[in-house]
Formats: structure tokens, sequence, C-alpha cells
């Protein structure tokens, strides 16, 4: 379901008063333990590139799906699965999105999907360090991601338990094989990842 369109009458629906805090909140005793799944509609992977030295060029992929398990009483233990659709890349030029999911870069029709399979997490202050397995462009390479706890409470629209966070990361293109214009556009990718997850069962 597309739930934008009603944010507009939110308040009014769940009867919240105008001086009401946001549902979620970065409050461990709010996490309830389970097995969460991404919501597309608010999961992002944004990434940024230097732009033949003139400036920073940012990109985005949405449409995230993935399982996310956890217990707050073993934070150690958490696992994360998630699969990008490479079909969800967007820019702010349309003909750009077409070329960067061509065989050029991402080659999408043959690689549709990028994958991150977490191996471990290790809890560190308000989020954890996430080591994990990426897949990208049909090569697989460790990758670490520094996550941070956004929040968790119940959706007002949903009415379920939903988990939320902000990570990331930094990698090499060419580590993955993308390395059309190299080296004039840059190697060095920013990730920048947010993440928000309801509980399934």
């Amino acid at each position: 379901m597309f739930r934008h369109a009603v944010y507009a009458t939110l308040a009014a629906a769940v009867a919240l008063p105008a001086a009401a805090q946001a549902p979620g909140a970065p409050d461990r005793s709010r996490v309830v333990a389970g097995t969460y799944a991404a919501d597309p509609g608010h999961t992002q992977v944004a990434w940024s590139l230097d732009h033949l030295g003139f400036s920073t060029y940012d990109g985005l992929f949405g449409g995230a799906t993935g399982t996310l398990t956890l217990d707050p009483a073993k934070p150690a233990a958490t696992k994360v699965d998630i699969t990008i659709p490479i079909s969800g890349l967007v820019t702010t030029v349309p003909a750009l999105n077409e070329h960067l999911k061509s065989p050029d870069f991402f080659d999408a029709a043959k690689f549709p999907t990028a994958t991150f399979t977490s191996t471990s997490v290790v809890p560190q202050g308000t989020g954890a360090r996430i080591t994990g397995t990426l897949t990208l462009h049909g090569v697989s390479k460790p990758v670490v991601l520094d996550a941070r706890f956004v929040g968790a409470g119940v959706n007002p629209l949903t009415k379920k338990a939903t988990v939320g966070f902000a990570a990331t990361t930094k990698l090499k293109r060419s580590d993955f094989g993308i390395t059309t214009y190299l080296p004039i556009l840059g190697d060095d990718v920013d990730l920048r990842i947010n993440a928000a997850f309801e509980k399934a069962s």
C-alpha cells in the first residue's frame, strides 16, 4: 500500500494532539524481539561519488526488501538480509538513470539485484558495527556498516512494531567490476542507508 497520501490526515486519524511526540523514539526499551520485514517504501540506499573533480553526485536506490531478526537482550545475535532492486535506481536525470542501469555500469538486465547479508554484529554505543557480504554486479565482497539506532515504536498507520536504523560505509566501485570512466569519474563511493523494519513475527 502506498501510504504517503494519508500523511496529511494522520494526526486526525490517530487523534494526536498538536504537541504529541513522534510515534518512534531512540528508546531501546521500545524494541520488541522478533523477525522484522524491511519496509520498501521507507528504506533507502543513497550513494555519492566525485563527478569529474567538479562536484559530488548523488543517487538513490529504493524498494529494498529483506528481514531483520533481533532481540534487545542479545544484540550480538542480530541478523539482517537485504535485497536491493537495481531497477529502483534514480537520479535527477532520467537519461542517466537508464545509462547507469546499462552494461556500462550496473547492468541491471544481467544483475537485477544487489544483496547484503550480515555475518556479525558488534554493538557499539547507540548502534552497532555490522560486518557482512555485499553482492553487487555479480561480485561478492566483505563490507562493514557503521549503524546507528534511530528509533522504535508502533507505527500508527500499520499498527505494527517498527524499528529504524541509519548506516554508512565506503567502497570502491572498481572492486565490484564497475570501472566505466575511471579514473576521471570517482572510484570511491559513500553509501548512506536509512532502513525501516516492521515486525513480521
